[in-house]
């Protein structure tokens, strides 16, 4: 990981990227117990150069930094990695409000568990349930920090349904 941090700090500092934040589960590793996944996922904000191939720019300086393409991904390491352009205004504040973590000396920027909780909500499959759950039980989020930014987002029955399937005694 410590690698992807370079790679991104250097990608920031040479305005291929305007921010980044690691999502995703390996983002979740921070705040709970390890998850198998099999790639890294980044959120990230790009300058507006009018490409219609918005992620050419971050393939190109990856490529001549020596990092392979591997698909949609590109190799780091032991790590593909997937860039993904923020999408929403959900993925948008997750982004901004992401925290800055120490890895081995080097910052690296990580979407927040509350953030993480709710994407992985709007997403909704049985491994983001997981997640959220996983995120409770390790008390890095609250159900009413979950609530609230659900809300916010237009997901408040979403979190209603998902309250009722996994807390409610007749659920």
């Amino acid at each position: 990981m410590r690698e992807l941090a370079e790679l991104l700090n250097a990608m920031r500092e040479a305005g291929v990227i305007s921010n980044y934040a690691l999502f995703g589960a390996t983002a979740q590793i921070r705040y709970t117990e390890p998850i198998a996944t099999l790639d890294a996922d980044v959120l990230v904000t790009l300058p507006v150069w009018g490409d219609l191939d918005i992620l050419r720019r971050v393939y190109e300086f990856c490529a001549a930094r020596g990092y392979p393409t591997e698909g949609e991904a590109i190799r780091v390491g032991a790590w593909p990695v997937q860039f993904i352009p923020v999408f929403d205004t959900l993925t948008g504040e997750a982004l901004e409000q992401a925290e800055t973590a120490d890895f081995d000396g080097v910052p690296f920027r990580v979407v927040g568990a509350p953030h993480l909780a709710v994407i992985a909500l709007s997403v909704g499959r049985a491994k983001d349930y997981a997640r959220i759950l996983a995120l409770l039980e390790s008390s890095a989020v609250t159900r009413a920090e979950i609530a609230a930014l659900a809300s916010r987002h237009g997901l408040a029955d979403a979190w209603r349904r998902f309250e009722r399937r996994f807390f409610d005694a007749d659920g």
